[in-house]
């Protein structure tokens, strides 16, 4: 592990595990690197240089307090930073889970040269209708509001869970990341919603440019991404659309086998 200095001087939480490939995973909006911890041995056995990490304001990073802090354009940049540091000059395979999905695209379409593959993990290109952005903005502001009046205690046991840690708590990798989610600061996790995760600028318009292979895998069950899954692969060049049986949003945790063996097929395959 180390800590990654960011573009303004921001401290991030790094960590990388095996040797070959470079793999980053990128978590969603209020969940930290622990949520992916149970891919981290298979896919470093399958030969990949795994790295996780943790947003500005999030988990073990820096929650910097300046408003003008947090941009995706500054979580792109800490993005690269972060694999100048895990796996400098090398083309890596970038991906993650909901917002970390979003991300992950966003880097690819700024520095195409350093992806050489992405995994769209429960995610979507946010929004283009006004209305529906206006919708999300209103939610994550919710949420902001939430943990600015009562931190994130009990966060992980209440409403937020599903989203969170997944249907299934009682797992050893949920409970993890449950413990993980709720010792991050909450005021940074608010800022970064209401000025990254909740504004975040639609790619959908873009997606055609991405030519790369690309992984769309959602669960079966997760209502909310499941059109959004159809609409990436339909738009992406490249793309492989893989639904996960009994699996909601935290398709990774709920069914660990299941995610990790249709990532280690789809890299093996690009």
């Amino acid at each position: 592990m180390a800590d990654v200095h960011a573009s303004d001087g921001v401290r991030l939480y790094a960590e990388a595990t095996g040797e070959g490939t470079p793999l980053v995973l990128s978590p969603g909006y209020c969940q930290t690197h622990e949520n992916f911890r149970a891919q981290v041995g298979p896919l470093a056995d399958a030969g990949y240089r795994v790295v996780l990490w943790d947003y500005r304001g999030h988990g073990q990073s820096e929650a910097p307090e300046a408003e003008s802090a947090y941009s995706m354009e500054q979580v792109v940049d800490d993005l690269g930073r972060v694999l100048d540091w895990a796996a400098p000059g090398e083309p890596a395979v970038v991906g993650g889970l909901s917002f970390g999905g979003l991300a992950s695209q966003h880097f690819a379409l700024r520095h195409p040269e350093r992806v050489k593959a992405l995994l769209l993990v429960a995610s979507g290109p946010g929004f283009k209708n006004p209305k529906a952005q206006a919708g999300w903005e209103a939610q994550v502001g919710r949420i902001a509001g939430r943990l600015e009046r009562v931190g994130f205690e009990g966060y992980t046991s209440g409403r937020a869970a599903p989203n969170a840690i997944g249907l299934k708590p009682d797992l050893p990798a949920a409970q993890a990341a449950g413990r993980a989610i709720e010792a991050q600061s909450a005021m940074g996790v608010a800022s970064f919603g209401r000025r990254v995760a909740g504004p975040a600028p639609s790619t959908l318009d873009r997606l055609a440019e991405i030519r790369i292979p690309t992984l769309v895998l959602v669960g079966e069950n997760d209502a909310a991404y499941l059109p959004a899954g159809q609409v990436m692969s339909a738009k992406l060049p490249n793309a492989r659309h893989v639904l996960i049986p009994d699996a909601a949003h935290c398709v990774n945790i709920e069914q660990t086998d299941a995610f990790n063996a249709a990532v280690i097929d789809f890299l093996r395959e690009t």
